[in-house]
């Protein structure tokens, strides 16, 4: 049978059992949107933490250590210059919490306080203004760079031109030097971070000189797990830390390994939820299965009619298996645009579910190719094999049987 012959079959087969096709392939419907709305939102997920909390920075390392004392600048500057072929720069950070103020608005805030390099390491973006610099930084003057959550929050709107104008923070006034992109921005923050000079932070906001955190910026192509392993090795000689005590008070983190903490957290989940959804893809197969034996024995007295003709059974398998596959593949189609428009009405909620101190996260699903294909092939599969028995089946019916059958 020639290829044309046989798809003009397939579809008019089809086409005479419209209502009960469109009714089986619910279950193949379903399971594959279940599929696509997690995979997609899972992977929007996953992309929004990263640029959240600064993941891309593959370079970064996060370090603490208390073991009898606090740590100190000087520590920081000893970290820099032993480390120095392991480290672009090392900095110190320190932060707190605290109520801003303008003559129209007061909010919570969150302080850090920071140095110079401190918008490069993270990949900060400035939408306005400026950053911090190292001369504000040495005089701990009474600078302030804001997020857009943060201007909206005190002026009434993200883009408002607050660069130049002041807000105060334990009565004192504070001027506003620059603007920072946020990542997601709503209605009704009440929240905004505040990023000040070290000093500035130090000072006058919490009321002690001590690092709460290092946070350090490897070379490039740097081998991080060979430098966070080195850094540990420097505190716990530096801080005097015993080796049996070196876990519970030396912290060295890799964004690299926070990164693949994530994905591979990111793919449990995944794995769970699709296989969940996968039981839908299983209950559509033996739909399909249980439509297309109907369909066999309903045309018992074609299948025989054909054969006399000189249909071979190879023809006959052919089409039925291809009726099985076009049934999956429709579903999986409908499947593939109801996952996607679910996960986007999915991802408002998780952003908000997954949001801090008010401010929810931007959620887009993630969309690609290769998933799209690869639902294509589950959806082939779950054809031939579901539609394997009621084809063969067909193929193997005796011809004068057939024509006899009422």
């Amino acid at each position: 049978m020639k290829a044309r012959d046989l798809a003009y079959e397939t579809f008019s087969a089809l086409d005479a059992n419209r209502g009960r096709s469109l009714l089986t392939v619910l279950g193949i419907v379903i399971g594959i949107s279940a599929v696509i709305a997690m995979t997609a939102l899972i992977g929007g997920v996953k992309q929004a933490m990263v640029g959240e909390l600064g993941l891309s920075q593959a370079r970064l390392v996060y370090v603490q250590c208390w073991y009898n004392r606090e740590t100190r600048l000087d520590d920081v500057e000893a970290m820099a210059t032993e480390l120095t072929d392991d480290y672009e720069y090392v900095l110190p950070m320190t932060y707190g919490s605290t109520e801003v103020m303008t003559d129209t608005a007061k909010v919570n805030g969150q302080v850090y306080g920071v140095t110079a390099q401190y918008q490069e390491a993270m990949g900060l973006k400035l939408v306005r203004g400026r950053w911090i610099t190292e001369q504000e930084e040495e005089t701990g003057a009474l600078a302030v760079v804001l997020d857009q959550a943060g201007v909206k929050a005190l002026f009434g709107s993200p883009d408002a031109e607050c660069v130049g104008k002041s807000v105060r923070i334990g009565g004192v006034a504070y001027a506003v030097v620059g603007v920072l992109e946020s990542t997601s921005i709503q209605s009704n923050s009440d929240f905004a971070t505040i990023y000040l000079p070290f000093l500035t932070c130090c000072n006058r906001i919490n009321g002690y000189t001590s690092v709460d955190q290092i946070i350090a910026f490897a070379r490039e192509g740097s081998d991080m797990e060979a430098v966070a392993s080195r850094t540990r090795d420097w505190l716990a000689r530096h801080y005097g830390v015993p080796d049996e005590d070196s876990e519970s008070y030396i912290w060295v983190q890799t964004m690299s390994s926070m990164i693949e903490e994530l994905n591979s957290m990111m793919l449990a989940f995944q794995v769970l939820m699709t296989s969940v959804a996968s039981i839908s893809l299983v209950v559509g197969g033996i739909g399909i299965m249980n439509m297309m034996l109907t369909n066999v024995t309903e045309r018992i007295r074609e299948i025989g009619l054909r054969k006399a003709l000189g249909a071979k059974a190879r023809d006959i398998t052919r089409q039925f298996l291809l009726e099985s596959v076009c049934l999956t593949l429709v579903g999986g189609i409908i499947g593939i645009v109801l996952g996607y428009l679910g996960a986007f009405g999915l991802a408002g909620v998780a952003g908000g579910l997954l949001g801090y101190e008010g401010e929810g996260i931007a959620i887009v699903p993630y969309i690609d190719v290769q998933s799209m294909l690869l639902v294509a092939g589950i959806c082939v599969a779950i054809g031939i094999v579901f539609g394997y028995y009621p084809a063969r089946r067909a193929a193997r019916l005796d011809p004068v049987e057939s024509l006899h059958y009422q």
